[in-house]
Formats: C-alpha cells, structure tokens, sequence
C-alpha cells in the first residue's frame, strides 16, 4: 500500500472510530458515512474539473443510466444509511414501489451465482426516469464508478459475458474509495461490530 493509498485508509479508519468509539448510535453512524461520502465525492469533483481542464471527458451525467442496471454491493452500514434516507426523504408511495421493485430484482438475481449474477442486467430499485431516487445516500460502489467513454458502459450493458468489453472506468477514485471504506470497516470490526455486504436490493426488501 502506498502513502496514498494508506492516507485513504487511515481517514477511512478514524471516521470508522468516530461512529463507533466508545459504541455506535445511528447518529453517529450516518454523521461519520456523511463525512466519509463528503470526502470522495469532493475528490471526484476535483478529478472532474481537472479533466476539463486537460481536455477530458467523464461521461458520467444525470441521465445516463447504463451501470445502474448490474449488481450494487456495499456493506450494511451503508445500506442503513441508504434506508433511513429512504424512510425520511421520500414519500410513502415512493418507498412502497422501491420495495416492490426490489424484491422483484432480489427474485431474479437470488439463484445466480459468478459472472452469471455479476453480468446480469436488471434497473436497480431506485432508478426512476434515468435518475436516482436517493442519489444523496448512495453507497460507495455508486460513487466511484466512473466513466470516461460511455460508449464502453452501453457496449458493457449489451454484451456483459464479452471479455473484451467492460467500462473505461477511472480507476483513481475507485481505489481511493475502496480504501476509505476499508478503513471504515476495519475500525467497526475493532470495536467488534460485525460488518457484512449485501446487494442493494437485499436490504430495501
């Protein structure tokens, strides 16, 4: 691990602590992911504005909905983050059709297992219109999956099992990410609470 690298993960461990040092509360937790989420999200920010500046593009833009369509995992804090964003932002018939349209695409991805689950194609629940309903309190594996050729995303979308075809994904703000939230989770895991990942729709059910 270099020195950024273990700077990542370092942050990610004392946000860790502070949701969790002496016990954790809901509060704390979602302050703590808060921050955490604050911090990539403002590294991403800045990679934007430099690849402008350089003449580059990210594809990525509201609207465009082609990863939002495979398997999301993240760790169950974060998907109580996204719950309670769910419960307290959204209204009652927004949240009933999450739930619907979440279990329908847990029925589908339930039996599959390897590439067959990692290359399946089905809306997550929160898509609505090309559009994240809880854009907000997405989890980390949102945040960071980033594109710079979205030609690559929609080739990925149609011909997911073709090895030679997968996003041109910035790989900087995936491992930067990666490790932040690495660290959050060692920290939850000193103060012995157990952490586990789950797909998104697992836990919107």
């Amino acid at each position: 691990m270099d020195k950024l690298e273990k700077a990542f993960y370092h942050d990610g461990f004392q946000l860790g602590m502070k949701a969790s040092s002496p016990e954790m509360t809901d509060e704390k937790l979602f302050s703590a992911l808060a921050e955490m989420y604050a911090a990539i999200d403002a590294l991403t920010h800045s990679l934007h504005d430099f690849a402008i500046q350089q003449g580059q593009t990210i594809a990525c833009k509201k609207g465009c909905e082609w990863c939002c369509h495979q398997p999301v995992f993240a760790m169950d804090y974060e998907l109580s983050y996204l719950k309670n964003y769910i419960e307290n932002k959204l209204d009652p018939e927004d949240q009933t059709q999450i739930k619907k349209r979440a279990a329908q695409k847990d029925e589908k991805l339930k039996p599959l297992k390897g590439d067959a689950l990692l290359n399946a194609k089905h809306p997550c629940p929160l898509l609505n219109d090309g559009a994240c309903m809880a854009y907000e309190a997405r989890p980390m594996a949102c945040r960071i999956y980033l594109s710079s050729n979205v030609e690559s995303c929609l080739q990925f979308f149609k011909a997911p099992d073709d090895k030679n075809n997968y996003p041109a994904l910035l790989d900087f703000p995936m491992r930067a990410g990666r490790i932040l939230n690495e660290g959050f989770r060692a920290a939850l895991k000193a103060n012995n609470i157990n952490v586990e990942e789950f797909r998104i729709e697992e836990k919107l059910v």
